[in-house]
């Protein structure tokens, strides 16, 4: 088993247990090359080639003595992605990618590219997953149907953004943002998630600013606070659905460990510590989280605070009963939002045709479940609904495995 590298989680993947490169800290690999009495520069040489992309594989950087680059391929992986599946839509504006990690699991990310228009420069953004599957269970999002298989390693996360700066460079761009808005909880796989931010912000390795980076949330409450004491300057979403309690139980399961006021004060706390704006998500369900009371709910939570809702509409999931809202009643929600003096963006879909929203390539992936058990989800979800329409709030547990 190669000799573990300071500052880094080896964990045994597929029977590999070398850590992936783009994981590893500057400091770390350059601690790596003195153990082997090398130099530096030696280690700035493997980190561009890297970052670059330039290398698969130590034999690719012809600058370094054989016996080194034998000793890199035995300690470290180039890369941890086995293969990619790629597909594009909206006129090639948006790409899905679906990458098999040497274990077999299934991850995704979005690459979605927005033209320059007047008073917007041209813009890339990297939707990227922190886990494979998500223990949250959201009932309108692909992934809470696959369930939770793992956390990612850093570099399995970092790998994701290397593919996508890839083929941009490919036409002569750069990635200009990235999101962790893919599968997964990202506070949820905080150390890693702090890791690949790292390694991203770091000038040495990818080199993007702050904040060009957006980590978001479904609500773990600790894991924003410990956000707030690092006084970070990327930007912070959460995932809210529903102000009003009874249905955000059903909407966003982990409500039922961190109600939604927590969520917001901790949220309130975070804008105010790092003076950088709170973004709000809300899927628009038709007849479920649209309403006048719900709009007006989430005025009156939001109103004040140094925030910005993002309303968009639900993306079809084969397991649920529900529709996305039609658009005169988003832009009536946004209205009454702006009314308290809280800014509404309403978000387009994008890629629906190739299963672009998180988790439906990996869960078509997964199979169809079987029609019983679509009838039973469905019929769960309906009687659900109709419990927290009513303010009913929800007895069952928090999902499991949601840490404290």
């Amino acid at each position: 088993m190669p000799t573990p590298v300071a500052g880094t989680t080896i964990t045994v993947v597929g029977g590999d247990a070398r850590p992936g490169l783009s994981g590893v800290s500057s400091d770390a690999l350059v601690a790596w090359f003195a153990e082997r009495g090398e130099p530096a520069y030696r280690a700035r040489q493997v980190a561009d080639a890297v970052w670059r992309g330039d290398a698969t594989t130590a034999a690719d950087i012809q600058t370094l003595p054989a016996a080194l680059r034998e000793g890199l391929d035995e300690a470290f992986r180039f890369d941890t992605v086995a293969d990619t599946e790629l597909r594009l839509s909206d006129g090639g504006l948006t790409e899905k990618g679906l990458h098999r990690l040497a274990d077999g699991a299934l991850i995704e990310s979005v690459l979605m590219h927005y033209p320059a228009r007047p008073g917007q420069r041209e813009r890339h953004t990297l939707c990227i997953s922190s886990q494979a599957g998500c223990a949250v269970g959201c009932p309108f999002c692909a992934t809470g149907e696959l369930g939770f298989g793992r956390d990612l390693e850093t570099a399995e996360i970092v790998d994701q953004v290397r593919h996508a700066a890839r083929r941009l460079a490919a036409d002569k761009k750069r990635l200009t943002n990235v999101v962790f808005m893919g599968m997964g909880e990202p506070l949820l796989n905080l150390d890693r998630v702090l890791a690949a931010v790292d390694a991203l912000n770091d000038p040495r390795r990818f080199g993007l600013g702050a904040r060009h980076i957006t980590v978001s949330t479904s609500g773990v409450v600790p894991g924003i606070r410990r956000l707030t004491a690092l006084g970070p300057q990327f930007t912070l979403a959460v995932s809210l659905h529903a102000a009003r309690d009874a249905l955000r139980d059903v909407l966003v399961p982990l409500n039922r460990r961190w109600p939604v006021a927590e969520v917001v004060a901790a949220a309130r706390e975070h804008a105010a510590a790092t003076g950088r704006r709170v973004t709000y998500e809300a899927t628009m369900i038709a007849g479920i989280n649209d309403t006048e009371l719900d709009a007006q709910a989430m005025a009156d939570l939001l109103r004040g605070d140094h925030a910005h809702v993002n309303l968009i509409p639900m993306n079809p999931v084969a397991h649920t009963p529900w529709t996305a809202s039609p658009d005169p009643v988003i832009e009536a929600f946004a209205a009454t939002l702006a009314a308290a003096g809280v800014t509404a963006t309403i978000r387009r879909n994008r890629g629906q045709e190739i299963g672009a929203a998180c988790g439906q390539l990996a869960a078509e992936r997964a199979g169809e479940p079987a029609p019983a058990v679509v009838a039973r989800r469905r019929a769960r979800l309906v009687d659900e609904s109709a419990h927290a329409l009513r303010g009913e709030r929800s007895h069952e547990p928090a999902p499991a495995g949601i840490g404290e």
